[in-house]
């Protein structure tokens, strides 16, 4: 690869996951940490995410935003690490099912957090807390990887959302939730990057983890 990856991120945000995920390509990559409110939303850094907010990842002259679609990028990147199934092989639905049903679940978590009344199942892009939280625990239940019997970009999305959310209990902890948060949160590449984060975190908020 001989494109420079710049990452964009802040060490209290979603670019903690993203960080994980390049720590587990082994890839190069430079870090750019932005300030919420300064820099975040200055024009040199609205020229690369117009949202003004982070994570993003630059790869020569491509610009990824998105948590997700950061983590799939560069799963492909590194085919030799299999952090994606093979696109031709039956794995790779459940991968991309695995990954975009953070979606749903981040929307449910946000309108508990603000205390919102939760909107009509009809209208919910999540349908009801109930079978959001029953759907995701069967996936989960007894189970260590969510696409084929090796470690994925899916593993590493659900683990890393699902353990933010216990640790702020906005998540039910169920059995299911939690074993599987726990059986990749000792990663060598998880502790890497958790190690530079927590680096970069003002001192008053040195054990902040996602």
């Amino acid at each position: 690869m001989s494109a420079q990856l710049t990452f964009y991120t802040h060490p209290m945000s979603r670019g903690r996951i993203v960080r994980w995920m390049l720590e587990e390509t082994g890839l190069p990559y430079d870090t750019v940490q932005l300030e919420y409110g300064a820099t975040m939303k200055a024009p040199e850094y609205r020229a690369i995410n117009p949202m003004g907010k982070v994570p993003a990842l630059k790869h020569g002259d491509t610009v990824i935003t998105e948590v997700a679609a950061i983590c799939l990028y560069l799963a492909d990147l590194v085919p030799e690490k299999k952090l994606a199934p093979p696109p031709d092989s039956p794995e790779r639905g459940s991968y991309y099912r695995w990954i975009s049903f953070m979606a749903p679940l981040e929307q449910l978590m946000m309108a508990k957090a603000n205390g919102s009344n939760l909107p009509k199942p009809e209208s919910a892009g999540f349908g009801t807390e109930q079978d959001l939280l029953d759907t995701l625990e069967a996936a989960l239940k007894n189970r260590t990887h969510l696409a084929g019997d090796s470690f994925t970009a899916a593993d590493l999305m659900v683990s890393a959302f699902v353990g933010w959310y216990l640790q702020f209990k906005l998540l039910e902890p169920r059995p299911a939730f939690v074993a599987f948060a726990q059986a990749h949160s000792q990663r060598p590449a998880r502790l890497r990057a958790d190690e530079i984060d927590n680096a970069l975190l003002p001192e008053q908020h040195s054990s902040t983890e996602v």
